[in-house]
C-alpha cells in the first residue's frame, strides 16, 4: 500500500468527515511524530499492531559483488519492527 493508498481508504471512513487533505496532514503529522519517538525514546509501541525498536547493526565485512573485492562495513543503526501477536496470527 502506497501514502496516496492509505490516504484514500481513510478518507472513506464511515464517520469521518475529512478531506483528503485533512487526512494527509494527519497522516503525515502521525509518522512525524512515531519518527520523533523513535528517535527520542528508541522505541514506539502501539497496542496490537506492534513495537519499532532502535538496533545496532555491528562493523562487518562484505564483499563487493562486481570486482569480489573485500570491503569493510560500517556499524550502523536500523529500525526493526516485532508485531503484536495478534497482528502476527493473523498473517
Amino acid at each position: 500500500m502506497t501514502k496516496a493508498e492509505l490516504i484514500d481508504k481513510v478518507a472513506e471512513t464511515k464517520g469521518l468527515d475529512l478531506s483528503k487533505s485533512a487526512v494527509e496532514r494527519v497522516v503525515d503529522a502521525a509518522f512525524d511524530t512515531i519518527a520523533q519517538a523513535i528517535r527520542k525514546e528508541k522505541r514506539f509501541s502501539y497496542p496490537g499492531f506492534g513495537t519499532f525498536t532502535v538496533r545496532s547493526r555491528k562493523a562487518r565485512t562484505g564483499r563487493n559483488p562486481q570486482t569480489g573485492e573485500k570491503i569493510r562495513i560500517k556499524a550502523s543503526k536500523t529500525v526493526g519492527f516485532k508485531p503484536a501477536p495478534g497482528l502476527k496470527s493473523s498473517l
